[in-house]
């Protein structure tokens, strides 16, 4: 059971994939930190100094002790964080596209199968058998 297991992790298309995984773990850091640290507050900027990933609707207000610790947790709707992750993935689909995009225009266009030589037609067909028939 394990040389099977070894031989499954060990095959390409695994290797492949983790290796997938990973940088696109990473790639997703850093459009994360692009939509963060330089979309967000040109957006920002222009939407008059709105911050989105601040945006809540609050169902029930935090429960503050007398010394300042937070007995009951506040309880909000965080629509602000999920329009950064509408964006998130809006960038990352145009950059997944631009690179697909970019990749097939790599690939060369299969070349077409040569034709088979056509055959005679089926009235040539019949006009030989006719003419065998005469003879």
């Amino acid at each position: 059971m394990f040389k099977e297991f070894k031989d499954f992790i060990m095959t390409g298309n695994v290797i492949d994939l983790a290796v997938a995984v990973l940088l696109a773990s990473a790639a997703g850091l850093v459009v994360s930190g692009f939509v963060n640290d330089i979309m967000m507050p040109i957006v920002g900027y222009f939407t008059g100094g709105v911050d989105f990933s601040d945006m809540q609707i609050v169902l029930s207000e935090a429960v503050v002790a007398a010394d300042g610790t937070v007995e009951k947790p506040a309880s909000a709707i965080r629509y602000g964080a999920w329009v950064n992750s509408i964006i998130n993935l809006i960038i990352v689909g145009f950059v997944l596209f631009i690179i697909v995009k970019a990749y097939n225009k790599t690939k060369k266009p299969k070349e077409a199968a040569p034709e088979a030589p056509k055959g005679p037609s089926q009235e040539e067909l019949l006009t030989q058998i006719r003419d065998l028939l005469k003879k």
